[in-house]
């Protein structure tokens, strides 16, 4: 691999520019290195491919605009994230084109693909109270990994947290007392403090007991973690996802206002939506979501507002006229280790 110049640029964009030169966090990181790495298995899995074969005159322009396009039309992604998943390619192939000029080439045939624009749609995906008691209702906490999903959720719903957010709780950011509430550790590397309700702690202290016994308040372990190999570490998105989705099956079957499949960010969007229309101002959820614009938060208030319309529309009939709405990829094995080798594992 000494000769493929993609590879090593890869591996020194994400290892060294992106977190030391630039002191990027390890989310922005994470974001960049997701997105090459779903580029490189489009090539490989839907182009036939062989990742070590793949260089800078493979990834042309033709091949990363048919790749943005599976990510909208096969994988239902949103204009949103395709244009996310644009700017990664753009940034890194600036990177490249700095370390090498003679791959301006690329980057001019790269930079030549428009963004697309999309329709801005103001809606968000969300539970209803009773859809979520249904969710939360589905572990069984007669056993210990039960015990731990139901807890997860909750706690996700309670403080609305990114998922990120909750892998990264440390055992010291629950702090109980007069007045419980948690540490989040937020985007940009800030931190928020939120209260937690008093049925969250009563899960908290199941969840302790099952999970971390005798350990100590300020302990600064993992709060969810695995043991594999007799190695600790924090619990993963895609550990939580897998088994989100499983609960959403079951509670489908008997609410069918839980979606077949869900997304972790809809606990947030959720307790988001459910804190609105209970009154709370939309500049007090700003804080408590750890947006940095309140311009963010109104996306709630639109969507309040939006399904308020429909349900007037519904029960007043034809006085109003209708307006119509718009597993880890691979196993051990060679393509693992060289993505490794260059920083996308």
């Amino acid at each position: 691999m000494n000769g493929n110049l993609l590879y090593t640029l890869i591996h020194d964009f994400l290892t060294d520019y992106l977190p030391q030169k630039r002191n990027c966090s390890r989310h922005t990181v994470k974001a960049y290195r997701t997105a090459l790495n779903q580029l490189l298995d489009f090539a490989k899995d839907q182009k036939q491919i062989r990742l070590i074969d793949i260089t800078f005159d493979t990834l042309d322009g033709e091949m990363i605009a048919e790749y943005l396009d599976f990510l909208e039309n096969t994988q239902k992604c949103s204009i949103k994230t395709r244009t996310h998943k644009l700017n990664c390619l753009r940034s890194f192939y600036s990177y490249a084109v700095m370390r090498d000029t003679s791959l301006v080439v690329y980057q001019a045939d790269l930079f030549s693909i428009p963004f697309k624009k999309g329709v801005k749609v103001e809606t968000v995906d969300y539970l209803s109270e009773n859809a979520v008691k249904v969710l939360l209702e589905q572990p069984d906490v007669k056993r210990r990994k039960g015990v731990r999903d139901q807890f997860l959720m909750l706690l996700m719903y309670d403080t609305a947290a990114r998922i990120q957010e909750v892998i990264d709780l440390r055992i010291c950011d629950i702090r109980l007392g007069n007045a419980p509430q948690v540490k989040l550790h937020g985007k940009g590397d800030k931190y928020r403090s939120l209260p937690l309700m008093k049925k969250t702690v009563l899960h908290y202290h199941n969840y302790m007991q099952a999970f971390h016994p005798g350990e100590a308040k300020r302990s600064p372990k993992a709060l969810f973690y695995t043991i594999r190999k007799s190695i600790y570490s924090p619990i993963s998105d895609d550990t939580i996802r897998a088994f989100m989705n499983g609960y959403a099956k079951k509670a489908h079957m008997i609410c069918p206002e839980v979606p077949e499949k869900i997304h972790p960010h809809i606990w947030r969007h959720s307790r988001a939506m459910h804190l609105y229309q209970h009154g709370m101002d939309l500049t007090t959820l700003s804080q408590w979501l750890g947006h940095v614009n309140l311009s963010t938060t109104l996306i709630y208030a639109h969507a309040d507002t939006e399904m308020k319309r429909k349900a007037m529309e519904e029960a007043t009939g034809d006085y109003f006229p209708r307006v119509s709405a718009e597993k880890s990829p691979y196993d051990v094995n060679d393509d693992a280790v060289l993505k490794r080798l260059y920083g996308l594992k």
